[in-house]
């Protein structure tokens, strides 16, 4: 497979031209696509979006406090640290592997923020050296666990399932020790704790709603002459105007939250998780490196015929789930403000996992998108926020969180077989 073909072969081994990119023109064209692809099993976000559409008017209902402007800040805390770790699992799951021990990483990288910047502790340094160092050191992990995966060729269940439990018992002998660790640095407690002026979150909206049709211009300017310079106006204006609406309605909905006469805004944490989408959507769909890993996910042997150092795409995407594992932990602990034996959630990993797979990601490998986990983040977060303001015991959000979760690979297994039928 060479580049030139990974751009244009679709899920099965890199992302295909998204429906704006498409020769057909016009609305009828971009009906004509999105009838094609409901056939053919491409259904992209739609699943999701419809699932959240579904889930807020329900809860809008049956939830007296649900559509508040505090709870929605808070929903967007609350999910911020599983979609950054649900970033690193789409990686991982793209190339058909697992990565068990990012519950346990983002704990560690929580307790290394919270030992280097303690007071007194004769090493305290500043916050964003002290987060520089602790993803470091998680991705450093991410690349020992990764070298056995893809050098010694230990399956990656069973090396990650090592090192939940190295890492768990690494952080108990440590908290078991110490006690809890207040996190007093402000810069830590910022990234789940701090809210912008209404202005810069307008501002922020602004550059959010330009982002795309600017990247779509990117991309036609550099493909010119190609089928990929080809556009349909009609979808990029569709899809802009869907962008400006989604950020600005979550700008004015932030910038309306009060709690006892103090106005919030946008968290700090929502705008962290865009970027890193941001980042992560560009490494995955415009970067040799992206077009490698879906390749690799979706032969790993014909990627290897085709000159691609397979270990090293390995080793690469472990280190990466574990530097999203450790910033993640970190936004944790800062929602907190402290480190405890409680820490990290018990259901950490299986919601990174489940946001991932919800999102459409494959977990045979080869396809997805890193939007895929944030709309799964998203679901998830609103689900567990809904049920919570209800009252529901925790034993009812695991089981309906698990239903969610059953539903979407349910839906993936018959979505593959159908492009397998259709050929695409």
């Amino acid at each position: 497979m060479t580049t030139a073909d990974a751009d244009v072969i679709g899920p099965g081994g890199a992302p295909a031209p998204s429906d704006e990119e498409q020769l057909a023109g016009g609305v009828a064209g971009l009906y004509e696509r999105a009838w094609l692809n409901l056939r053919t099993g491409n259904l992209g976000p739609f699943p999701i979006i419809l699932g959240e559409i579904i889930v807020v008017i329900i809860f809008g209902f049956t939830a007296t406090n649900f559509f508040t402007a505090v709870n929605f800040t808070n929903l967007v805390n609350e999910a911020a640290g599983t979609a950054m770790l649900a970033f690193g699992v789409v990686f991982v799951l793209l190339l058909g592997e697992i990565d068990l021990s990012i519950g346990y990483l983002a704990g560690i990288g929580a307790l290394i923020v919270a030992e280097l910047q303690l007071p007194g502790s004769g090493h305290q340094m500043n916050g964003i050296a002290a987060m520089l160092i602790a993803v470091a050191a998680c991705a450093s992990i991410g690349l020992v666990q990764g070298s056995i995966v893809a050098y010694v060729g230990v399956p990656s269940f069973v090396v990650t399932l090592a090192g939940f439990l190295i890492w768990q018992g690494v952080i108990l002998n440590t908290l078991e020790v110490r006690g809890t660790i207040i996190i007093q640095d402000r810069w830590i407690n910022y990234t789940n704790n701090y809210y912008l002026s209404h202005f810069a979150g307008y501002l922020i909206a602004l550059l959010v709603s330009l982002l795309y049709p600017l990247s779509v211009l990117y991309r036609r300017v550099t493909a010119r002459g190609t089928h990929i310079a080809q556009v349909n106006p009609w979808a990029v204006v569709a899809r802009t105007l869907g962008i400006a609406l989604a950020a600005f309605g979550v700008v004015i909905i932030a910038n309306n939250a009060k709690v006892i006469l103090t106005a919030l805004g946008l968290p700090l944490s929502g705008v962290i998780i865009i970027i890193a989408f941001i980042a992560f959507t560009f490494l995955a769909r415009w970067t040799t490196f992206g077009r490698h890993v879906y390749a690799v996910g979706g032969n790993a042997e014909a990627a290897r015929r085709a000159g691609i150092n397979v270990p090293r795409i390995r080793v690469i995407v472990f280190m990466i789930s574990g530097a999203t594992a450790g910033m993640g932990g970190i936004m944790f602990a800062a929602q907190v403000n402290s480190v405890a034996l409680t820490f990290p959630p018990s259901n950490l990993l299986l919601n990174a996992i489940a946001s991932a797979v919800i999102g459409g990601v494959s977990l045979f490998g080869g396809r997805g998108e890193v939007r895929g986990a944030l709309l799964g983040a998203i679901l998830i977060g609103t689900l567990q926020n809904g049920l919570n303001t209800l009252d529901v015991s925790n034993g009812w959000i695991y089981m309906i969180t698990g239903l969610v979760l059953l539903g979407a690979v349910v839906l993936d297994t018959f979505a593959r077989r159908l492009q397998a039928r259709s050929g695409r």
